[in-house]
């Protein structure tokens, strides 16, 4: 499965932004869909999963301005972000995990994206 994500860009503190994710290609099954970002300096982190079914996994523990949603008939997954701020500023990318189980560790996913730049300043 390859995947592409978009919608980045430059916003305003307080902001939001949708990303999508879409997937093509064929896929070896079922699969989850995790977003990620990386700021400059530091590590990967893991935000939130959706499988094939809307199960939802939460991976940040943040406070709730992130919301993941899928559109299988798309094969897209959204993550819609809302008061945005400065250290939001992050590459983000997308990711597919076919673990089986649920849900899957964040070191879990094995396809990734191109990523999406993010960047939040006044």
């Amino acid at each position: 499965v390859q995947l592409q994500a978009s919608g980045g860009g430059s916003v305003q503190p307080g902001g939001s932004l949708r990303l999508s994710c879409v997937a093509s290609g064929s896929s070896k099954g079922k699969y989850v869909i995790g977003w990620f970002r990386q700021a400059p300096g530091k590590e990967r982190e893991a935000l939130l999963g959706v499988d094939d079914g809307g199960r939802i996994t939460n991976y940040f523990t943040g406070e709730g301005r992130f919301a993941i949603s899928r559109d299988n008939a798309k094969r897209t997954v959204y993550l819609d972000m809302w008061s945005l701020k400065p250290e939001d500023t992050a590459v983000y990318y997308c990711a597919a995990s076919f673990v089986l189980a649920w849900p899957p560790h964040s070191y879990e996913y094995d396809y990734w994206g191109q990523g999406t730049q993010v960047t939040v300043r006044g």
